[in-house]
């Protein structure tokens, strides 16, 4: 419990940090504006840097807090996957445990395409496997299914 309030903490104060910075690059966009046209053209393009970086945040942002509540709803139901894998004095999982533990949610979501909560749990083990860009991608897809099934398949 601790350790998620200091990982929330932690998130806050980094985007803390990023939207002050936003706010500094987007001020001098705007003064740039007042000189001749290759200072607007500068101002211009610098306006776009802190627009993608808000978008960027909030869609991280939001993807974070919909991962955290459906993950919500499966503890709750009692639908995770047990935390019994072995792991380095790290914490992180042991690879080759994951691995071999990885066949079983990934035949759940091919045996039920359509629920979310089979697709959040090969989310769990992706990133229990170390492959995060498969796990974000099996996540999301759960978050797109419980939108369009919220009570599972």
């Amino acid at each position: 419990m601790k350790r998620n309030l200091a990982t929330k903490l932690g998130v806050a104060a980094v985007t803390l940090l990023l939207l002050l910075y936003v706010v500094f690059v987007a001020g001098m966009a705007v003064s740039l504006f007042a000189g001749d046209i290759v200072a607007k053209i500068m101002g211009a393009a610098l306006i776009v840097f802190p627009v993608l970086a808000v978008v960027f945040i909030a869609r991280e942002l939001l993807f974070g807090m919909q991962t955290e509540r459906l993950l919500r709803r499966l503890a709750e139901a009692g639908e995770l996957p047990e935390d019994d894998l072995p792991k380095r004095p790290s914490g992180r999982v042991v690879r080759e445990a994951a691995d071999e533990d990885f066949p079983k949610w990934k035949a759940e979501v091919e045996a039920a395409p359509d629920d979310w909560r089979a697709w959040m749990r090969l989310g769990l083990a992706y990133s229990a496997s170390g492959d995060r860009k498969r796990a974000r991608s099996a996540l999301r897809e759960g978050i797109r299914l419980e939108k369009v099934r919220p009570e599972g398949a």
